[in-house]
Protein backbone atom coordinates (compact mmCIF):
# COMPACT_ATOMS: atom_id res chain seq x y z
CA UNK A 1 0.00 0.00 0.00
CA UNK A 2 1.15 3.74 -0.61
CA UNK A 3 1.63 6.43 2.12
CA UNK A 4 -0.90 8.95 1.59
CA UNK A 5 -0.12 11.92 0.24
CA UNK A 6 -1.44 14.07 2.73
CA UNK A 7 -3.44 13.98 6.28
CA UNK A 8 -6.24 11.38 5.30
CA UNK A 9 -7.05 8.02 5.89
CA UNK A 10 -6.76 5.67 2.86
CA UNK A 11 -9.83 3.75 4.00
CA UNK A 12 -12.48 3.90 7.18
CA UNK A 13 -14.97 1.93 8.21
CA UNK A 14 -18.25 2.98 8.56
CA UNK A 15 -20.62 0.22 9.98
CA UNK A 16 -20.75 -2.46 7.33
CA UNK A 17 -18.97 -0.11 4.71
CA UNK A 18 -15.51 0.80 3.63
CA UNK A 19 -14.92 4.04 2.19
CA UNK A 20 -11.89 4.72 -0.05
CA UNK A 21 -10.13 7.77 -0.10
CA UNK A 22 -9.02 8.38 -3.45
CA UNK A 23 -6.11 6.35 -5.14
CA UNK A 24 -3.75 7.44 -7.88
CA UNK A 25 -1.33 5.43 -10.34
CA UNK A 26 1.62 6.09 -8.22
CA UNK A 27 4.38 3.36 -7.64
CA UNK A 28 7.19 3.12 -6.07
CA UNK A 29 7.45 6.88 -5.04
CA UNK A 30 6.40 8.16 -9.03
CA UNK A 31 3.09 7.77 -10.95
CA UNK A 32 2.93 4.58 -13.35
CA UNK A 33 3.97 4.91 -17.18
CA UNK A 34 1.21 4.29 -19.95
CA UNK A 35 -0.66 7.87 -19.66
CA UNK A 36 -4.37 7.24 -18.62
CA UNK A 37 -4.49 3.65 -18.68
CA UNK A 38 -1.48 2.81 -16.92
CA UNK A 39 -2.22 5.35 -13.90
CA UNK A 40 -5.72 4.12 -13.53
CA UNK A 41 -4.28 0.27 -13.66
CA UNK A 42 -2.33 1.34 -10.81
CA UNK A 43 -4.61 3.00 -8.98
CA UNK A 44 -6.90 0.16 -8.92
CA UNK A 45 -3.87 -1.70 -7.78
CA UNK A 46 -3.44 0.45 -5.27
CA UNK A 47 -7.09 0.63 -3.76
CA UNK A 48 -7.13 -3.54 -4.15
CA UNK A 49 -4.27 -3.45 -1.44
CA UNK A 50 -5.96 -0.99 0.92
CA UNK A 51 -9.03 -2.88 0.72
CA UNK A 52 -7.01 -6.74 1.10
CA UNK A 53 -5.80 -4.84 4.07
CA UNK A 54 -9.18 -4.41 5.15
CA UNK A 55 -9.96 -7.95 4.48
CA UNK A 56 -11.88 -7.00 1.50
CA UNK A 57 -11.62 -6.59 -2.42
CA UNK A 58 -12.11 -5.13 -5.59
CA UNK A 59 -14.93 -7.57 -5.80
CA UNK A 60 -16.81 -5.58 -2.77
CA UNK A 61 -16.69 -2.30 -4.29
CA UNK A 62 -20.10 -1.39 -5.32
CA UNK A 63 -19.58 2.53 -6.16
CA UNK A 64 -16.93 4.27 -7.79
CA UNK A 65 -15.81 8.30 -8.42
CA UNK A 66 -13.50 8.62 -11.29
CA UNK A 67 -11.69 11.75 -11.71
CA UNK A 68 -10.15 12.56 -15.25
CA UNK A 69 -7.79 15.59 -15.50
CA UNK A 70 -8.97 15.71 -19.77
CA UNK A 71 -12.37 13.97 -20.54
CA UNK A 72 -10.79 13.33 -23.53
CA UNK A 73 -9.51 10.35 -21.81
CA UNK A 74 -12.43 9.21 -21.10
CA UNK A 75 -12.60 6.14 -23.49
CA UNK A 76 -9.37 5.42 -22.66
CA UNK A 77 -10.46 5.52 -18.86
CA UNK A 78 -13.24 2.93 -19.91
CA UNK A 79 -10.91 0.36 -21.54
CA UNK A 80 -8.76 0.06 -18.63
CA UNK A 81 -11.61 0.20 -16.07
CA UNK A 82 -13.11 -2.70 -17.93
CA UNK A 83 -10.03 -4.83 -17.75
CA UNK A 84 -10.37 -4.96 -13.71
CA UNK A 85 -13.81 -4.87 -13.16
CA UNK A 86 -16.01 -8.03 -14.01
CA UNK A 87 -20.10 -7.15 -14.33
CA UNK A 88 -21.86 -6.18 -12.41
CA UNK A 89 -19.61 -3.63 -12.56
CA UNK A 90 -19.71 -1.45 -9.71
CA UNK A 91 -22.02 2.03 -10.00
CA UNK A 92 -19.54 5.02 -11.18
CA UNK A 93 -19.42 9.08 -11.65
CA UNK A 94 -16.88 9.96 -13.57
CA UNK A 95 -15.74 13.85 -13.25
CA UNK A 96 -13.55 16.50 -15.23
CA UNK A 97 -11.25 18.20 -12.81
CA UNK A 98 -8.19 20.70 -13.78
CA UNK A 99 -5.48 18.91 -11.53
CA UNK A 100 -4.92 16.10 -9.42
CA UNK A 101 -2.35 15.43 -6.77
CA UNK A 102 1.08 14.61 -7.94
CA UNK A 103 0.41 15.43 -11.54
CA UNK A 104 -1.96 12.62 -11.93
CA UNK A 105 -3.98 12.23 -14.94
CA UNK A 106 -6.45 10.17 -13.18
CA UNK A 107 -8.38 9.19 -9.63
CA UNK A 108 -10.46 6.92 -8.30
CA UNK A 109 -12.36 6.37 -5.25
CA UNK A 110 -14.42 3.57 -3.94
CA UNK A 111 -16.88 2.50 -1.33
CA UNK A 112 -17.47 -1.38 -0.93
CA UNK A 113 -19.82 -3.45 1.13
CA UNK A 114 -18.16 -5.80 3.95
CA UNK A 115 -21.72 -6.41 5.65
CA UNK A 116 -22.97 -10.06 7.14
CA UNK A 117 -25.51 -10.21 3.46
CA UNK A 118 -21.68 -9.60 1.57
CA UNK A 119 -20.71 -12.83 3.69
CA UNK A 120 -23.68 -14.77 2.96
CA UNK A 121 -23.65 -14.54 -0.39
CA UNK A 122 -19.89 -15.47 -0.60
CA UNK A 123 -20.31 -18.56 1.52
CA UNK A 124 -23.30 -20.18 -0.59
CA UNK A 125 -20.75 -19.23 -3.95
CA UNK A 126 -18.20 -20.49 -2.61
CA UNK A 127 -20.26 -23.92 -1.78
CA UNK A 128 -21.88 -24.22 -4.80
Amino acid sequence: MTTPVGPYSPVRRAGDWLVCSGQVGIVEGRLADGGVRGELRQALENLAAVLEGEGASLADVVKTTVFLTHMSDYQAMNEAYVEVFAEPRPARSAVGVSSLPLGALVEVEAWAFVGTERRRTRTRSAGA
